[in-house]
């Protein structure tokens, strides 16, 4: 089991780490409230896109197109670029790398928002799903928010891409190598002591990551595999303060570090600052 740290009572929290082998809940705190998750419904997105990618509906090489309507700033790299006739690939991996939003519209509208949408429910997910585009502005007109989700729901879809149980092998495997490419390892994944730019092999202490965050100014998400020497798991830590007056960030990004401290330690089996055996 793992001991979670006390958790700052003033934002909303939903948290669930479970073993990735069997399953077996090993830690969690009020897992079934649904947060706003910002970007994590893009895991959703890339797995319509490795699925797609793995009946032959699309191709590797495929030039994505960016409609007006959908372009905007922000994370990501795409916007900044001046070539941006990207494939699909290589917008599928701008996205499991640098949460680059343009390459989410750009891939949600190759997809369809409907069939997008349709993912997390195919896959038995209830209170979590991606929901619409990233917007410049969020009018009241559209959409609550991009994504929203529950750890207990968030962290058993991490658990079954690790396994290859999200729609098939072949799609996990692609969103999977997605995900290794990602480069913010600013919440949870910070007590991991990784590489940030590079971890796509076995690193610090034997740990090999795989995750996808999500941020705005009222939220910090963080899910994800993690496995090391002695467990590997599947993560999820979420947490909400839009309805506080003050902005939380400073107290949550400690609490999801001393979460992922927890974390390392039970799959690494070792202090933080003991070498990996030789």
């Amino acid at each position: 089991m793992i001991a979670l740290p006390e958790l700052d009572a003033r934002a909303a929290w939903s948290v669930r780490i479970v073993d990735a082998e069997s399953g077996r809940i090993l830690a969690e705190h009020t897992p079934d409230v649904q947060c706003e998750t910002a970007s994590i419904g893009k895991i959703f997105l890339l797995l319509e896109v490795a699925r797609r990618l793995e009946d032959g509906s699309l191709s590797e090489d495929q030039r994505i197109d960016i409609p007006d309507e959908h372009r905007v700033a922000d994370s990501g790299l795409l916007y900044l670029m001046r070539d941006q006739r990207l494939t699909v690939h290589d917008a599928a991996l701008l996205v499991g790398a640098v949460s680059d939003n343009l390459a989410t519209n750009a891939l949600i509208h190759l997809c369809g928002l409907e069939a997008v949408r349709d993912v997390a429910p195919s896959l038995g997910y209830t209170r979590t799903s991606l929901l619409d585009y990233i917007r410049n502005e969020r009018t009241p007109d559209l959409p609550w928010t991009p994504s929203y989700g529950t750890a207990a729901e968030l962290a058993d879809v991490m658990r079954r891409i690790g396994a290859g149980d999200a729609f098939s092998p072949a799609v996990c495997t692609r969103v999977l190598s997605w995900l290794a490419a990602g480069t913010d390892t600013s919440m949870t994944a910070d007590s991991f002591l990784l590489d940030p730019l590079a971890h796509v092999e076995a690193e610090y202490q034997g740990m090999v990551l795989r995750h996808k965050t999500g941020s705005v100014s009222f939220a910090r998400v963080d899910v994800g595999l993690l496995a090391g020497p002695a467990a590997r798991v599947a993560y999820a830590v979420a947490a909400n303060w839009k309805d506080s007056p003050a902005d939380l960030r400073a107290p949550v990004l400690d609490d999801m570090r001393a979460i992922g401290e927890a974390i390392r330690a039970h799959v690494t089996g070792r202090a933080r600052d003991e070498e990996a055996a030789s």
